[in-house]
Formats: structure tokens, sequence, C-alpha cells
């Protein structure tokens, strides 16, 4: 191992923070973490024609949600075009890299050769063999000229921490450009001088890199510099086992903060697909996430992103989340959708902490309490389509709710026990079945065909809100009647 361990996360902002790229700042987090070293972040935004600040905010603000600090950076390689044109020259002066005067056209027909033949040298263009003096004269003439990497003969091999050992013949590899005629490099050289001036000790990427990294270790090579150690990611794929896309439904990191999801639940999930403990756990604390990981625990199998797990994932970190932090979340994703009543916060009659404490274990995710679970913090809510046609048409709800409603007026206690005991002794009274009453009751007062216990569900809104909830479903169920 070498020591201090120092890993860069290097994401270009020509869009948002995906899931992969957190997978591969969260791997690099983690292994810093684990080794006491430090986690760098790159920005490297030469594609001036698709960055933009917005993105590279994007980018921070999901690595900020996740927790993935980083200790130094943000390095921007559009601020340093300088040292890479730099490092460029000293390939020239050596001789391991060359000018190339090629015009577009006739690089298109070089690349077009090479993609026929898989000996580059079949179809390498004539400015490999351009004499020092004729491309200086050329160059001092103004001819507009890209850097090229004169690609030695040979193998380059590499072991890789994740695929093992890796060898690739140099005469597959292209005279690769370093430097294009704008002046703006390549991303081979950009992330080559970008890990030697940063001391890069371990590049942790995706699997997707692997074909880039002989190119790398090449220049590397040339500048007599020693060699990072590199493990390459699986991929991570959708449930049809294809790259993950926005078929597959949101990429965004940001935008599963949005859906109601927790950023726990979000960083242990992320930190299963392609690694695994030794023990097979699932739920573990970033503690036990920076004790644990280690890349001999990352697998070479591409990972699959399913929403069903994360869904399980997020429901388990809302069951044992602190109630503050919970309360918090919950007040703030009511107030986005503008349906939070600030009275009812200090009203004895509907305590949003009992509420919370009612319906944790059910959520999925924080969105479930603007949506499912509406009806217990606004009473502008509907009742769903298929819960009411399925509870809501027999005949003699109207007159069994309004009798019910009756006795409730006479409870003054308003109980967990009275108020069932109420239930029950009326539909025997009546002849009915307390389960018909209690399925009507749950969507009148909650709005859904599923809801917790009945009774408890009254506890939590309160006997106010309780009665005029019932009033409304006798209203209800009078119009019923008038239009059959």
């Amino acid at each position: 191992m070498k020591s201090p361990v120092r890993v860069r996360f290097a994401p270009s902002p020509t869009g948002y923070l995906h899931i992969g790229g957190a997978r591969t700042a969260l791997f690099n987090w983690l292994f810093a973490r684990h080794h006491g070293g430090k986690f760098i972040l790159r920005i490297e935004d030469t594609d001036f024609s698709r960055s933009s600040p917005e993105m590279v905010e994007g980018i921070l603000e999901g690595l900020r949600w996740l927790e993935l600090r980083w200790d130094e950076g943000p390095f921007f390689q559009s601020q340093r075009l300088g040292r890479y044109r730099e490092f460029a020259a000293r390939l020239l002066e050596s001789g391991a890299a060359y000018r190339c005067f090629c015009k577009p056209e006739e690089r298109e027909r070089h690349k077009n050769g090479y993609q026929e033949t898989s000996n580059i040298r079949a179809s390498m263009h004539e400015c490999v063999s351009l004499s020092r003096e004729q491309s200086d004269l050329r160059a001092a003439t103004g001819e507009p000229y890209a850097v090229r990497f004169r690609v030695p003969p040979g193998k380059t091999s590499f072991c890789d921490r994740v695929f093992g050992e890796i060898k690739v013949e140099n005469d597959t590899i292209e005279d690769f450009v370093l430097l294009r005629a704008d002046g703006i490099p390549t991303y081979h050289l950009g992330v080559v001088v970008d890990d030697l001036d940063m001391e890069i000790t371990h590049v942790i990427r995706g699997a997707d890199h692997i074909s880039n990294t002989p190119k790398q270790i090449l220049l590397y090579q040339a500048a007599k510099q020693p060699l990072p150690e590199f493990a390459h990611l699986p991929l991570i794929l959708g449930p049809d086992k294809k790259r993950l896309s926005k078929r597959h439904g949101a990429t965004s990191v940001m935008a599963y903060a949005e859906m109601g999801y927790l950023p726990e639940a979000f960083f242990n999930y992320l930190a299963l697909l392609g690694w695994s403990p030794d023990d097979n756990r699932e739920i573990l604390s970033r503690e036990e996430l920076i004790k644990l990981f280690s890349l001999e625990g990352v697998g070479k199998a591409n990972a699959v992103f399913a929403i069903e797990k994360l869904d399980w994932f997020n429901s388990q970190y809302i069951r044992i989340a602190p109630p503050s932090y919970l309360r918090e979340l919950v007040v703030s994703e009511l107030r986005r959708k503008k349906i939070f009543n600030e009275k009812a916060e200090d009203s004895s009659d509907n305590s949003i902490d009992a509420a919370l404490e009612l319906l944790r274990n059910r959520a999925r995710k924080i969105s479930d309490f603007s949506t499912v679970f509406r009806a217990f913090f606004t009473d502008d809510f509907e009742y769903d389509t298929q819960a009411a046609q399925k509870y809501l048409n027999a005949p003699a709800l109207r007159e069994l709710i309004a009798a019910l409603l009756e006795e409730y007026q006479k409870d003054t206690n308003f109980t967990l026990q009275s108020t069932e005991e109420t239930l029950r002794r009326l539909a025997e009274a009546k002849g009915a079945k307390a389960g018909l009453i209690i399925n009507a009751l749950r969507v009148g007062l909650t709005g859904q065909g599923v809801a917790p216990g009945l009774f408890e569900v009254m506890q939590v809104l309160g006997r106010q809100r309780t009665l005029d909830r019932m009033r409304r479903l006798i209203d209800y169920l009078s119009l019923k009647i008038i239009y059959k």
C-alpha cells in the first residue's frame, strides 16, 4: 500500500451527478477514509461547449447531499491549460510526441483506416515520419497542428485491483492526440498530468475506462514517473441488464433526493452496488462502511440498480430515523407541497409526532407523507377512487356511520379502547359486520383503503377532526344515495 493514500473523483460537468458517478465518488471516499488518506475533487471542464456552472453546482450539491466531503479542491482543468501545454512540450522535446498537421478530413481518413485493420501501423499518417526540422519549420510558419503521442512497439500491461492482469499489444493503440490544434488537452493528457501533480496513488474509476488505461500508462512511462494503482469498478446496469440510463428512471442523484430518499439510505445502497462485506450484511452505517470497505470486496460482475431494493433500504432508514430528524424531513416535504398546517404542529388534537410514529413503519419514501399519508397533515384530501368503490357502496353505510357519529359525540374520553368498544357494540346492535364500518370509516378518515389501525388513526387525528371527517363521509354517502 502506497502511503499516504490519495484518491480523486474527477467528474465532467456536462451533466448532473448521476448514479454511476456517485458510486465512483463514494468508493473513492470510503477507500480514502478507510486508509486515513485524502479524497480530492477535480472538475474536468475542458469540454467548454457542454460544461456549465450550473452542472458544476449540481455535482457539488449531489456530493454534499451524500456527505462526501472532499479534502482538497475542487480543482478545475480549465484553470490549468498552461500546465498541460507545458507537459506536451516536454514530450515533444523528448521525441515521445510529435506534431500532427493533418487537416480534419485527413484525420477522419486515418481514423477510418485504423478501424479497418487491427494494426495501427498499417494506417499511420505521414506526420509521424517528419523530421524535427521539418516539423519546426511548419510550426514556425503558423500552420496549425495537434500534438500526438508516439506509441512505442511492444506490450503494455498492468495489474488491476479488481480485474487482475490486463495486457494490450501496442500496435493496436493509435498514436493518440494529447493536445488539440486549439491548445485544449484531450482526456488522456489532462488526467495523467493532474494525477501526477496531485500525487494520486490509486485511480479508482468505472470499468469503461479500462481501455483508456494503457494509453495513460504509456504517458507515465514517457514522463519517467511511477504508476498509480488502478482499480476499475463494475458497471451499473438497469433491471433489464442494459447500461443504466434515463429509460430506467431518474439517473441524477438529486432527483432521488427530491423523490423522498434519505441520503443515508442512498449512501448505504450505493455502497453495495458492486461491493459487499465479508458477512453479507446490508444495513450498514457510514462508520461501518468505512471500517469494512476494501477493493478486495469489489466484484467483477456488473451491478444491477433495482428501485425496489432502494425502496426497501429507504423504508428501513425511515423506521430507525431519530424522531427530530424524521420530523424535519417530513415537515420540509409538506411545506414544499404547500400542505403543512402550521397551527396543527402545536395542536393537542393533531400531533405531528404521533402521526409520524404511527406511519414511519409504513413509509417507503418521505414523499409518502405528502401523498398516501396526506390526510394526517391536512383536511384537503380526496378519497381514493378504488377504495371508495370497494368500501363505500353498501346501502346501510350512511345510517351506520350516522349512528356511530352520534355515539362518538357522547364519548368525551375518546380513548383507543372506548372508540373500538363503541363501534363494535353498535355493529352488533345493528346486526352489521364491524369490518364493514371499519373499512368505510378508514376511507373516510384517511382517504385510503389501506392504513394503520382505525382506532390508532382516530387517536392521532383527535376527536374533533375524526368527528368532522365522519360528517364529511355522511355527506358523501348521502349524495351517493341521491344520485343513484
